[in-house]
């Protein structure tokens, strides 16, 4: 029996499609009605063509390596351009200048870093000196305290450098003593100053005066309202200094052994005179 052979249906003209979506109307492809399998096609293989064409890409990287610096090695070496700064050539030292401390830190070296007694000041005309101007060790400086031991701690603390100190004695009822205290740092120093000048402003019962040119905090002088009296000695009165220039501290002691009074003036100059050596 011959199968129906199905006529499609005719559209007029303009007329939209009938929708082809509906499950009904999907087309079935041949091989389906048929029964027949599809054909399998293999997939194409990919990678190995790209990575052929980098390795070739790197070899020629490579292969232009090696020729460029075979050429550059057998070439004569190209001088460089001249400097367009003149190049100075530093001096020699001297055949019997010694290397010191000076010389290694010479710019940051500070005159209070040479000989420190050097820069005490000298005794008046006329004065007899006492202990000319020279070191103090740290343990005999301590003795300076009502507890020696407790001082050498304490100074220790306050991370004290050296000491040096001098004094004299003007005709038969004054008698002056220096002292410089150099610390490790400025702040050392500034610790130290501030704490004693407290001190010796209590010692001396008044708030002291000023030094010119100096910060209060930095300096002051003392003269004390009161007299020391003990029996068997004669009255004294005391004047002090306490000042500060960068990491050096100066103590002055101006004893006055009858009990007169002390001029503020003689003070300020004394101090004055210490800080411009500083």
């Amino acid at each position: 029996m011959e199968h129906e052979q199905t006529i499609p249906e005719q559209r007029k003209v303009g007329e939209a499609a009938p929708d082809t979506d509906t499950p009904d109307q999907l087309s079935i492809p041949a091989a389906a009605e048929t029964g027949a399998a599809a054909p399998v096609v293999p997939r194409r293989r990919r990678g190995r063509t790209t990575l052929l064409i980098a390795g070739a890409a790197a070899l020629g990287v490579l292969a232009g390596t090696v020729t460029g610096y075979a050429i550059q090695y057998d070439r004569e070496p190209t001088p460089l351009p001249p400097l367009a700064q003149k190049v100075v050539t530093p001096k020699a030292l001297a055949p019997d200048a010694a290397t010191t401390n000076k010389t290694i830190n010479a710019n940051r070296w500070h005159k209070t870093d040479d000989d420190l007694a050097k820069l005490l000041i000298e005794a008046p005309k006329g004065a007899k000196v006492i202990d000319g101007a020279g070191y103090e060790s740290l343990d005999w400086f301590a003795t300076n305290y009502e507890s020696p031991g407790e001082g050498l701690h304490h100074v220790l603390d306050d991370d004290l450098r050296r000491v040096v100190s001098t004094s004299w004695t003007e005709g038969e009822d004054i008698e002056v003593e220096v002292r410089l205290l150099q610390f490790r740092d400025r702040r050392a120093a500034e610790y130290n100053q501030r704490n004693q000048a407290t001190y010796r402003q209590e010692e001396a019962g008044n708030a002291g005066a000023a030094i010119p040119g100096v910060a209060d905090a930095a300096g002051r002088v003392w003269v004390a309202s009161k007299v020391e009296e003990k029996p068997g000695y004669y009255p004294l009165r005391v004047g002090t200094v306490e000042a500060r220039r960068g990491d050096v501290v100066v103590e002055l002691f101006y004893y006055e052994k009858r009990g007169r009074n002390i001029a503020e003036d003689v003070l300020i100059d004394l101090a004055k005179r210490q800080l411009e050596r500083l």
